[in-house]
């Protein structure tokens, strides 16, 4: 379990509720830009003014064209046949006509001629289904700033001039609109027009609710639709972001347990299932922790390892040097300094080889690889050994079978391998006796090995001479000499080198032991 702290770090805590606040969360983030095409879309409700406006003007132009029409039917036409018109077209168009003489006064009415063809609605009247549409009616004309028509309201009188439209008529002799609000919201639209050369008019009036409703519908579809996109993409979008964000949580859950050290038996999921991003996150991250895991275990135990190699010449060195002032034989005391000076190297090589095994990962992380010809570097190996007089008096033979034995790496860590090889072999080689060094190329990769007539390696000790401190000494020789880690040395920088050393499973054709090195070729 962990919480967080101030400055952001994991604490010993309730891990289970780790952090994940809204305003950072990618589930916030997948549904937020989900969402906006959706709120763009839902911003076109507001558009739907614009349709409101064109069928407005269309409906503006076949009021002016049924009243034009209208009159010119009206003018001439005797009394009885201009009645029967305003009653005839009144029923069928579902308006209202008046018609006015020359001096303004109402002559004839269709609703007074006939039943009335229309009425308006009374919002008091209507079920809450009206008023919400009326009241989002509304909203919309004040979110657009569309302009509010003035109500439609019948003057007291029956003069012509009571009517601003019918006043412009008489005035200039010119059809006029003019659009006012019904009770109920829908537009009224009145259009006025002179019929004949007398002064007469015609006053026409239609509510046009089906231009409300048309809008209504328009803006009910698109909601339906934008509601409907709106749970789908919501659904989407949350499925989207538990596929992603949940196993990310359990790599924070499982990677955290693994930082605290705690639950050693915590495993990382792999999520073997999953062939995408998610899944190469969750198999990497747990490849790296088994790899930390391993280094761990590997530092914990090179640490004891080296406790207990360190211990025994200690242990050693303080028996000689606690004996050495009790001792009054002169041959006993140069046998005990004998025994320290022995034992102060021996712990002078292990030190040295101990901190070399700590730092070649380090070192080979951070250098440059440069060509190197295999052949010719453990040719200069060979060479110092012999002049330096360290070969025992044993042969040592190159046979070079390729010339192209150009590999990549870091010459001086190349150099090292090579010298613990020819070291070992020395080591387990009779004096005198030969030793092999073979430089082969073979599918894009040059090999090294080196063979000598020793007692060889048995098949179970062949892993385990790579161990650190493991040491499979030869008969005779002295305790010490040897510190383990030469073998465990070359293999790491041979794996470093993206390489590999082994003990070759053929029998030597020296009889002896053979180690092979196998590095890519450039």
């Amino acid at each position: 379990m962990a919480d967080q702290s101030s400055d952001g770090r994991l604490q010993p805590g309730r891990l289970e509720r780790l952090p994940f606040p809204m305003g950072r969360s990618l589930t916030t983030r997948i549904l937020f830009v989900n969402l906006i095409p959706l709120l763009v879309l839902a911003g076109s409700l507001f558009f739907l003014d614009s349709y409101r406006r064109q069928l407005l003007d269309e409906r503006f132009k076949l009021a002016r064209i049924e009243a034009q029409i209208t009159a010119e039917a009206l003018a001439g036409a005797t009394r009885e046949r201009q009645e029967a018109l305003l009653s005839q077209i009144g029923r069928e168009q579902r308006m209202r006509l008046r018609m006015y003489d020359g001096t303004g006064a109402m002559i004839a009415d269709s609703f007074e001629l006939d039943e009335p063809s229309f009425t308006f609605d009374d919002p008091v009247a209507e079920p809450f289904v009206e008023d919400l549409a009326r009241w989002t009616d509304n909203a919309v004309n004040f979110a657009v700033g569309a302009p509010s028509p003035p109500p439609y309201e019948e003057p007291e009188g029956t003069a012509a001039d009571l009517w601003p439209e019918l006043a412009r008529v008489r005035q200039q002799g010119l059809t006029q609109i003019e659009l006012r609000r019904a009770p109920d919201g829908t537009p009224v639209i009145n259009a006025a027009a002179p019929v004949g050369i007398n002064g007469a008019s015609l006053l026409t009036t239609r509510n046009a609710a089906d231009i409300t409703q048309a809008v209504r519908n328009a803006r009910s579809s698109l909601m339906t639709i934008i509601l409907l996109a709106l749970a789908v993409s919501t659904i989407l979008s949350l499925y989207l972001a538990n596929t992603i964000i949940e196993p990310l949580r359990r790599l924070v859950r499982a990677t955290s347990r693994v930082r605290l050290g705690r639950e050693r038996e915590v495993e990382v999921p792999r999520m073997d299932e999953r062939e995408d991003e998610i899944g190469m996150l969750a198999r990497a991250v747990s490849d790296m922790t088994a790899t930390l895991r391993h280094r761990i275990d590997a530092v914990e135990a090179f640490a004891a390892d080296v406790a207990h190699e360190i211990k025994n010449p200690l242990a050693s060195l303080r028996s000689a040097t606690e004996s050495l002032p009790k001792a009054e034989d002169p041959q006993l005391r140069a046998q005990l300094v004998d025994i320290a000076a022995h034992d102060v190297r021996r712990i002078d090589r292990l030190v040295s080889e101990i901190s070399e095994a700590s730092r070649i990962d380090a070192e080979l992380s951070r250098a440059t690889f440069e060509p190197v010809e295999l052949g010719q570097l453990f040719g200069n190996v060979v060479a110092r050994k012999i002049e330096r007089s360290e070969n025992r008096g044993c042969t040592i033979v190159i046979d070079r079978k390729t010339s192209s034995d150009l590999v990549m790496g870091v010459p001086f860590r190349l150099e090292r391998v090579a010298e613990n090889l020819i070291d070992n072999a020395v080591s387990f080689s009779p004096e005198g006796g030969r030793i092999v060094v073979t430089i082969a190329r073979a599918n894009g990769r040059v090999s090294a090995t080196v063979c000598d007539e020793g007692p060889g390696i048995p098949a179970a000790e062949r892993e385990k001479v790579f161990r650190r401190f493991h040491s499979h000494r030869p008969e005779g020789e002295e305790y010490g000499n040897h510190s383990g880690l030469g073998l465990a040395i070359g293999r790491t920088i041979a794996e470093a080198h993206d390489g590999s050393l082994t003990v070759a499973e053929t029998s030597a054709p020296l009889g002896g032991a053979c180690l092979v090195l196998e590095l890519p070729a450039a």
